[in-house]
């Protein structure tokens, strides 16, 4: 690979993507967005002990977001579109190879898509000063949002690749990028929602019915008090014992679908800050715990007994159930990675100079 023959490439699809009024006016709206968002987090978290870290956390996934939906727009018709404008041959007969037209074109791609990353950067410093400024936070967070536009990049680059018609290739991206971003989230739910285990309930609560007139037995613990006073000289009667069966879906074994999502490998890759009650005070972490609760196997065998209780327990909080639950965002980030090498193999073998067959109206200058 010559890096001169990339970075002229690299310099000439930014040329292209950039010389049109429509780019600008694309950031500016994008920017404008922004500004809303921004506006109306400090109005949704302004109530919390720590509203920046949830303020930046929201600026975070809504670029996200807007990447994904334009992203597919910007690199899904880098090849195909310029086979139709007959300018993809003369740059195949110079001495850059297919390799190196490939990746030029992808990291134009990310590139151009990182341009929103850096409109939304004024808006994270605000976020940042009013408090949400955990360097680990910060780092981790940018870091996996340049990763995932890198991803949608290199997908559309590849489909446009493989597929002849730009319409249809832009298509495909988006329908790829909506599998992995909505998809994960039908597939995890109606799989769990399929793969189901019976729990079987045990209950007793005491015989009233045994007790005649208005008085009824203290309960273990109960002391006679206000107008329903108790009787702790009359002996208490249980009832039987009920037994009750009914299924659960079992979230904990379908859990993985939702490694390879955007939005949760963000989440589970940040690190978490909580408050002093263990939980959460920003998107990351309540998306991360709401994906490790739903690891916690149902418990299939229930007791409750009203004549002889247990104890209160106190329910685990959000930063215990993720320190003793597996992370999946390295699971989820090497899928994504092999995703995109596998289509971008595949289009490297559909662009490739000379071509044995091509589809069949395809314009080769």
């Amino acid at each position: 690979m010559n890096g001169q023959r990339l970075g002229t490439i690299v310099g000439l699809e930014l040329t292209q993507r950039t010389r049109s009024v429509a780019w600008y006016v694309l950031l500016g709206v994008f920017a404008l967005l922004l500004v809303i968002v921004t506006a109306l987090s400090f109005l949704a978290w302004g109530y919390t002990n720590e509203p920046g870290a949830a303020i930046y956390s929201t600026i975070v996934y809504i670029t996200l977001l807007l990447v994904v939906l334009v992203s597919p727009t910007l690199s899904g018709n880098a090849i195909n579109g310029d086979r139709d404008a007959a300018t993809l041959a003369p740059v195949q007969v110079t001495l850059a190879t297919t390799f190196e037209i490939l990746v030029g074109k992808f990291l134009a791609a990310w590139i151009t898509g990182l341009a929103f990353v850096v409109v939304s950067v004024p808006f994270l410093l605000i976020a940042t000063l009013a408090g949400g400024g955990d360097p680990a936070t910060i780092s981790v967070s940018l870091l996996v949002l340049v990763f995932e536009v890198g991803v949608i990049a290199a997908i559309g680059v590849a489909l446009s690749g493989i597929l002849s018609r730009p319409l249809f290739s832009v298509a495909t991206t988006y329908l790829v990028v909506a599998g992995l971003v909505i998809g994960t989230l039908i597939a995890f739910a109606l799989v769990g929602y399929t793969v189901r285990s019976e729990v079987t309930s045990h209950n007793r609560s005491f015989d009233y019915d045994s007790y005649e007139g208005d008085t009824y037995p203290c309960a273990p613990g109960e002391e006679p008090q206000g107008d329903y006073p108790c009787d702790e000289d009359v002996e208490i009667t249980c009832g039987d014992w009920h037994v009750t069966t009914y299924e659960v879906p079992r979230f904990d074994r379908v859990w993985w679908l939702l490694a390879a999502n955007p939005f949760v490998i963000l989440a589970d890759a940040t690190p978490t800050q909580f408050n002093a009650d263990g939980y959460p005070v920003d998107l990351f972490g309540q998306i991360k715990s709401g994906v490790r609760y739903a690891q916690q196997p149902p418990e299939l065998e229930q007791r409750w007994d009203e004549c002889s209780p247990t104890p209160w327990e106190e329910p685990d909080t959000a930063e215990e159930v993720i320190a003793r639950t597996a992370p999946s965002w390295f699971v989820g980030m090497a899928l994504q990675a092999l995703l995109a090498a596998g289509l971008m193999w595949w289009a490297w073998a559909r662009t490739r100079t000379p071509a044995g067959r091509l589809p069949t109206g395809t314009r080769i200058a």
